[in-house]
């Protein structure tokens, strides 16, 4: 007994204080605090297409011979790219998104970044830096648009797209393709697709709700599924695309035994055109759009949006698009839907 209180005493003598314990280790260095920008209370704005946003950024103070870059991360190459410097007095702008944006500057603290007209490709996450010499600091904002992602693949069957003929395709139907970001969170809301397609960033997936033995086997847990990055030339694969609402946009449907021709002129005699696979999808989860008959779409699809699962719509127990895939365009047997915009 008495040695083990010795051994204890021993232990407590060479032991450094609790204190030291939990001090940063030599040449950590601490973490900044933000002396001159202030934190954002909400660093998250939400959005609509269409609309317009504006992203934070407030000074306490103004230091000397400052200036602000708000840039943004790509996320398709994660490359930061400059959106606008100010110095205060003049900015400039840069970039793509140059004629859409400005400084909010309701007042001499105030450098936060408004962009109108907001656009797809304006979703991600951006920094507005504090350039002060060696006092640099910066904030992170995500501008979050809400928006459905969609499964994607030509009229000549699954996998024929290259990643620059999918990007291209989810551009022609009113979307873009979609982050894996955007792919997840659409597997968590029930996307169940077993042809794995292009995403953003050059990657290729595919989400599964039900494991099956086509889509990998029983065995493996649901989840997203990857193949990783794949040769962005020779691979080929379907699209994941993603698209949101627009405001002031409606889809509707005209009844009919028309031709593809006839379908898109019976639009155009409404003062719309055909609508595009993504309007079709914003209409189906923005606005509820459930319609039993199967109408004529610009890529030559057939397709028709349910709200309400039922028996005679196709007997599926989830909303959904569905599709009765590309028929022959001389085939008189389905209505349209037609697109009207603002």
């Amino acid at each position: 007994m008495h040695r083990l209180l010795l051994l204890g005493c021993l232990w407590l003598l060479a032991a450094p204080p609790v204190s030291s314990i939990f001090q940063r280790p030599t040449g950590t260095p601490a973490p900044l605090r933000l002396q001159y920008l202030l934190e954002p209370l909400h660093p998250t704005v939400h959005t609509q297409r269409g609309a317009t946003a504006t992203l934070p950024c407030v000074l306490r103070a103004l230091p000397p011979n400052y200036r602000v870059k708000w840039s943004k991360v790509e996320p398709a190459n994660y490359r930061e790219n400059i959106i606008i410097i100010t110095n205060g007095l003049y900015h400039k702008n840069y970039g793509p998104l140059s004629p859409r944006v400005r400084l909010r500057h309701s007042h001499r603290y105030d450098a936060s970044l408004t962009i109108t007209n907001v656009a797809l490709e304006d979703e991600g996450r951006y920094r507005c830096q504090l350039v002060n010499g060696l006092e640099d600091e910066s904030i992170s904002l995500t501008l979050h648009l809400e928006g459905v992602v969609f499964p994607y693949q030509p009229s000549n069957g699954r996998y024929k797209f290259n990643y620059h003929e999918a990007k291209r395709a989810c551009e022609q139907q009113d979307s873009r393709l979609a982050t894996y970001q955007q792919l997840y969170k659409a597997w968590t809301e029930g996307l169940d697709w077993c042809n794995a397609g292009w995403i953003l960033d050059g990657t290729v997936h595919y989400p599964i709700i039900n494991s099956r033995e086509p889509c990998g086997g029983r065995l493996l847990l649901p989840g997203v599924r990857t193949y990783g990055a794949r040769d962005k030339q020779k691979d080929r694969f379907d699209a994941f695309c993603f698209t949101s609402a627009l405001q002031g946009s409606q889809v509707y449907f005209i009844r009919g035994h028309l031709n593809f021709k006839e379908a898109g002129q019976a639009c155009r005699n409404h003062g719309a055109a055909i609508a595009k696979v993504g309007q079709l999808y914003s209409a189906w989860k923005f606005s509820q759009l459930d319609r039993c008959d199967g109408g004529w779409l610009a890529d030559g699809s057939v397709r028709y949006p349910i709200a309400i699962p039922r028996e005679r719509c196709g007997g599926l127990p989830d909303p959904g698009v569905r599709s009765f895939g590309f028929p022959s365009k001389e085939m008189r047997t389905y209505g349209t839907y037609c697109f009207v915009g603002k």
